[in-house]
């Protein structure tokens, strides 16, 4: 039924050909690292115990009508359909190239952005503040970020049965920072008494909601991500589904009881000033004394190897969709689809990928100031969000899948069959919409619910502003993915034979 499938979505021989230069890598243990690497955000865990004991409530009521639900639809559909570049070959049986192409666009264009305009950032503050200072605009600064970016991008490259391992001990640095954490605020709760839990603020509003939902449901997406190097995996069938199961039990307890935690410790009027995991860290490592400076170094070595897994782990993903798209006829003239004959990775797009975060590396080192400043934050938030809004694309696709090809073989199956597939899914696609109205038109459902959004106090910008940016990086997407169709006429008029495949 697959190889009918595939006949029937005119495998190009490009893709036949690069098919044949991947190799067989992951076993099932590898794939649940790799989720975890790809999958918990470190630095968002500060962000929402910030957001007080309500945060807490909307990130558990998330897990369980978001993460939960896209967790079970993607091991079904991750399963079922075990090609290489996951995400865009969903799209493309469901719908066609063309969407397919648009959708690897957005789903890839965010991390390159994200590597380059965001996580080095990070990890250079935890390097500087916490393990040997680096004065801010100097040459150590920009080749640490720089350093940083290439060797998440060189990760990427090399072959993945030896770059999985760094992946591995980058999921293996996250919970162990995450559990020295939780460890160490039970310490510090019993040293300095335990807070009470404020249970008034736990009651849900709609206010609380917008305030937290756009950072939760952006750390919440990616199980699919494995599924990228499906052509990699040595059973992806059997090992797809029980691998993200265990991935999202571990990410849900991941962000769940470092929040629980804080709120447990800290005191209120010091959790809202948390900027960030290492500085909830740094809160409670005061408990060790005249070694608190030491474990801080150890602790943020692991969150920094995190990050690194963090970066790298989303560019081995995203960057194997974009040249699966483009060997398959979806992006540019097929140059980009090449996969090395030597490490069977996509080399070109690695490359792509590094450049183009290497590019909002400068752009965010210059433009840190003004009205200049203020474009930027906008662009990159944007930009980086467009991941989000791949997933229009993605769960549509998903749900088609389930519901008119009900005959392809699914080791796994949701709860409730095709009909509780549907119901999760259009669940699952209501808070993306949601959130991606937040990423295109910001403030827009704040003004419709009567909640103060103020554009200059957030954005420093006006709101027409703001909205010509957003829309503008949003266009800029899809002339990307469109023109990318266009100009690889010649690789889909070049179809694989029954031999080929």
């Amino acid at each position: 039924m697959l190889m009918s499938l595939r006949e029937n979505t005119h495998l190009t021989t490009l893709a036949a050909k690069q098919e044949k230069r991947l190799v067989k890598s992951l076993g099932r243990l590898d794939i649940i690292l790799f989720i975890i690497a790809a999958y918990i955000s470190l630095d968002t865990i500060g962000s929402i115990a910030a957001g007080g004991s309500q945060s807490l409530f909307w990130a558990v009521f998330i897990v369980i009508t978001f993460m939960i639900p896209n967790a079970l639809m993607m091991a079904e559909t991750g399963s079922a359909f075990p090609e290489e570049g996951g995400p865009y070959q969903w799209v493309k049986f469901a719908f066609g190239r063309l969407p397919a192409g648009i959708s690897s666009v957005l789903y890839w264009i965010t991390n390159p952005l994200w590597l380059g305009g965001s996580l080095c950032f990070i990890a250079f503050d935890a390097f500087s503040s916490y393990l040997f200072h680096i004065k801010s605009g100097s040459i150590g600064e920009w080749i640490f970020k720089l350093a940083f970016i290439w060797l998440a991008i060189g990760l990427a490259m090399i072959s993945l049965r030896f770059g999985k391992k760094i992946i591995n001990a980058a999921a293996y640095a996250k919970i162990a920072v995450l559990l020295i954490m939780v460890l160490t605020t039970a310490i510090y709760g019993i040293k300095h008494g335990f807070q009470p839990f404020d249970f008034g603020s736990l009651a849900p509003s709609v206010a609380g909601f917008m305030a937290v939902a756009p950072i939760i449901l952006f750390s919440y997406v990616g199980f699919e991500a494995p599924n990228a190097a499906s052509g990699e995996m040595y059973d992806p069938q059997k090992d797809t589904a029980p691998s993200i199961r265990v991935g999202a039990i571990v990410s849900a307890l991941a962000y769940i009881l470092p929040v629980l935690a804080i709120l447990l410790v800290v005191p209120k009027k010091d959790v809202g000033g948390l900027a960030g995991f290492m500085s909830a860290v740094e809160t409670v490592f005061s408990v060790y004394g005249g070694a608190s400076k030491f474990l801080l170094g150890i602790a943020a070595i692991l969150f920094i190897v995190g990050l690194l897994g963090l970066g790298s782990s989303w560019m081995m993903s995203t960057d194997r969709v974009q040249a699966i798209a483009a060997a398959d006829g979806a992006f540019m003239n097929g140059w980009f689809g090449e996969f090395s004959e030597r490490f069977g990775t996509p080399v070109r797009v690695n490359a792509l990928s590094g450049v183009m975060a290497s590019i909002f590396l400068v752009a965010g080192m210059r433009l840190v100031n003004g009205d200049a400043g203020a474009i930027f934050k906008v662009v990159l938030s944007c930009a980086i969000s467009t991941l989000l809004v791949s997933y229009l694309f993605i769960i549509p696709a998903i749900m088609k899948l389930n519901r008119t090809l009900p005959e392809v073989p699914r080791p796994f199956r949701s709860p409730g069959g095709i009909r509780g597939f549907q119901i999760m899914g259009a669940v699952v696609l209501a808070y993306i919409v949601l959130g991606s109205m937040g990423v295109i038109f910001p403030g827009t459902i704040e003004g419709w619910l009567g909640i103060d959004y103020s554009f200059k106090d957030i954005w420093g910008l006006t709101r027409g502003q703001v909205e010509w940016f957003t829309l503008g990086t949003i266009a800029f997407d899809l002339i990307v993915g469109v023109t990318g169709y266009l100009l690889a006429s010649k690789v889909r008029a070049n179809l694989a034979s029954q031999s080929e495949i």
